[in-house]
């Protein structure tokens, strides 16, 4: 195995390694508190309204006091006014709570809306190789769902951590203020509210987790059979995706138990130990009211405020939890923030010669793929394309044809040897200019969930209608083009699904005619064709390819017999070169494959 394909593997499986360990510390979340600091007026904002709402909280058992005691102990007279008090401290609340619940919320669909744009951003940068190695999907799933828990701790656990460290802190100190030696034995009580709390919830995440899990693979069930609904019918394999559906399903209910029954005694405990604490604190408050030790008023305010701080201290056993989940999250979307490119342009890229002359060379190229680092997919490739020639490529599948398009664009760089545009060498030169310079029609046509016109003018965003109707025209699409609803306003569904496998591929082509680029990469360009179509796209193609550069990928050699040469390849390696009537003559793999494809007499 080469030192590359060694690397490969070894990032591989240092990517699945970082994937399945969890942090134990906070320190991922530096990420996101980074995101925070570009918004220091929501920030002081939020803090601001944080602050008023713990401070309003624990004034209620203060108010609560001084009804008791100066509104209901006394002549009456001061009821209004300290119930008119509580009230003004409810008002506060709801303004303050309203007032952090908006800037919080605020930050939090921020910070994400701003890591997910670079998150996208980065991801755009790195080649086909990374996406070759780490699976899209699961990217997807980083993008979306460790992104919703960022929001989450951004717009709810921070800000119920710090009033719940407010609460806790104000109250404990009022409590100690009111009734030193009730706080004490509550402050002996609060160890049995927390601890079975931590315990449970420890179990209680790891059952979600798993949870969680079992509802994606519900997910993504649905997905895969819905997909392929037609293999599924087409093979009578109903019943059979249904029972696997089923298991499916009723392996999430069972993990699903398991989490209602943490959960129910967790409830019982928090209850049992909660009320039952509190209980005889007020127990024991009663007699010392009754002795004239404290009185009334004093009892009902250390109550509120006990079971505030008591419900404090519980919820921040939670909240690490909630806060480790989230430094999870960003662990794994720091991992595509810090993923760099490895086709990346060099700090002093060559210019790439003006006018383009459109030759391509390869020479001595060695290449393996990231996840076959096992098996050169071409190996001591040499091969000189002139500016204005036609030259296909054929052989059997796998013989590493495609690989020759994917390093002619630089989506690779091969382990030896050199590829050359117009005389630089790829990887001296802007990626991004190399590919402005080629045009590329891909056997399967790849559409976008927009409009038909976003759709032709990928290729060319600038171009009028007016070009992009030439083009249509060219590639024999403009018919069909004009007779949707809305023209080349109308939406084609998720990757064209309103269309046919031959109209996709005619938009595919009528992209590539609008790129006018002076290489022209075709890989079986019109083998989703019907007859018809075939042959005015080929008209078209042909005219196309008048002074410009094309390499053109065929299985079915009737539309390459016209080339100025053909490249026949078999195991990485060309075998023959020649014209059609050269090869044919010559009773190698080309005259095998005539043979096969015309019969003897064209053969």
């Amino acid at each position: 195995m080469d030192e590359t394909g060694a690397g490969q593997k070894k990032k591989r499986k240092l990517f699945a390694r970082r994937r399945k360990s969890e942090p134990r510390t906070l320190r991922p979340l530096r990420m996101v508190f980074a995101e925070m600091r570009n918004y220091p007026g929501h920030v002081a904002m939020a803090l601001v309204a944080l602050i008023i709402t713990a401070g309003a909280t624990l004034a209620i058992p203060a108010g609560l006091r001084f009804v008791v005691d100066q509104g209901m102990g006394g002549d009456g007279s001061q009821l209004t006014f300290w119930f008119e008090v509580l009230l003004s401290i409810v008002g506060v609340l709801a303004l303050g709570t309203a007032l952090r619940f908006y800037f919080v919320s605020w930050l939090g669909e921020r910070v994400v809306a701003d890591v997910r744009k670079r998150v996208q951003q980065n991801l755009l940068r790195l080649a086909p190789g990374f996406y070759e190695v780490n699976s899209p999907k699961e990217i997807s799933s980083r993008m979306t769902s460790d992104t919703a828990l960022i929001e989450t701790m951004v717009g709810t656990t921070v800000s119920v951590a710090l009033r719940n460290v407010l609460v806790a802190i104000g109250g404990t100190a009022y409590l100690f203020y009111l009734v030193p030696g009730l706080t004490i034995g509550l402050v002996l009580i609060i160890p049995l509210i927390v601890i079975p709390i931590t315990l449970f919830g420890r179990r209680l995440r790891k059952v979600s987790r798993t949870s969680q899990d079992r509802v994606a693979d519900i997910g993504a069930n649905v997905t895969e059979v819905l997909s392929a609904m037609k293999i599924v019918q087409g093979f009578n394999q109903e019943s059979r995706e249904h029972a696997r559906f089923e298991d499916t399903v009723e392996r999430t209910f069972t993990v699903a138990k398991r989490r209602i029954i943490i959960r129910a005694a967790l409830t019982a405990c928090i209850i049992l130990f909660i009320f039952g604490g509190i209980t005889v604190l007020v127990w024991r408050g009663a007699e010392a009211a009754n002795e004239g030790a404290i009185t009334y008023g004093t009892i009902v305010s250390f109550v509120f405020a006990s079971a505030l701080v008591a419900g404090a201290f519980g919820a921040l056993t939670e909240v690490y939890g909630d806060l480790l989940r989230a430094a999870g999250a960003a662990s794994r979307l720091s991992e595509l923030l810090d993923e760099t490119p490895e086709i990346a342009a060099p700090e002093k890229p060559m210019p790439l010669p003006v006018p383009p002359r459109g030759s391509l060379s390869f020479r001595n190229v060695d290449f393996r793929y990231p996840t076959r680092p096992e098996t050169a997919a071409i190996e001591d490739f040499s091969l000189e394309v002139e500016p204005g020639e036609t030259v296909a490529i054929v052989g059997p599948s796998g013989a590493g044809k495609s690989t020759i398009f994917q390093l002619a664009e630089r989506f690779y760089d091969p382990q030896a040897g050199t590829v050359r545009l117009d005389g630089i060498p790829l990887t001296k030169a802007d990626p991004a200019e190399i590919r402005k310079r080629i045009a590329f029609v891909p056997q399967e046509g790849v559409l976008f969930s927009a409009n038909a016109r976003d759709n032709l003018r990928y290729g060319n965003w600038e171009a009028s209608d007016e070009q992009i109707w030439a083009a249509a025209r060219a590639a024999n699409a403009a018919e069909f083009l004009e007779n949707l609803p809305q023209g080349l306003d109308t939406h084609l569904g998720e990757n064209g699904t309103q269309l046919s496998g031959g109209q996709r591929q005619r938009i595919a082509i009528a992209r590539a005619l609008l790129r006018d680029a002076p290489i022209l990469l075709l890989d079986e360009a019109t083998s989703a064709l019907d007859a018809e179509s075939e042959r005015l796209v080929q008209d078209a193609l042909e005219h196309l390819m008048e002074d410009r550069t094309t390499l053109v990928i065929a299985h079915r050699l009737a539309t390459v017999r016209a080339a100025d040469r053909i490249v026949v390849m078999e195991d990485g390696r060309i075998v023959e070169q020649g014209t059609h009537d050269q090869l044919s003559g010559n009773g190698g793999l080309y005259a095998r494959l005539a043979q096969l494809q015309f019969g003897t007499e064209t053969a």
